[in-house]
C-alpha cells in the first residue's frame, strides 16, 4: 500500500494512506521548528494511532514523514 499527497492548504502539507484511514501532517510553526503528527482512525484494521513530534529542521520533518511511511504502511503491519 502507498501514500499520495492529500490537499494541501499552505503551510500544512498531508499525505494520506491509500486506505484512508491514516494521515501524516507536517508543518512549519511559528518559531521556526517543524511539527509532524500521524493520526490513524479508529476503523483502522490495526487500531487508532496519534503521533507527535517536533523537529528543527524541513528536512528533519520530511525525513520523519518518510520513516512513518515505512512504518505505519497497512502491509508492513
Amino acid at each position: 500500500m502507498g501514500w499520495r499527497e492529500a490537499e494541501t492548504v499552505r503551510p500544512i502539507t498531508e499525505w494520506e494512506r491509500d486506505d484512508g484511514v491514516t494521515t501524516i501532517r507536517m508543518r512549519e510553526r511559528p518559531d521556526g521548528t517543524w511539527m509532524v503528527r500521524l493520526d490513524r482512525l479508529f476503523q483502522a484494521p490495526e487500531g487508532n494511532l496519534y503521533r507527535r513530534e517536533t523537529v528543527t529542521s524541513r528536512e528533519e520533518a520530511l525525513d520523519l514523514v518518510e520513516e512513518w511511511q515505512r512504518e505505519y504502511d497497512h502491509e508492513a503491519e
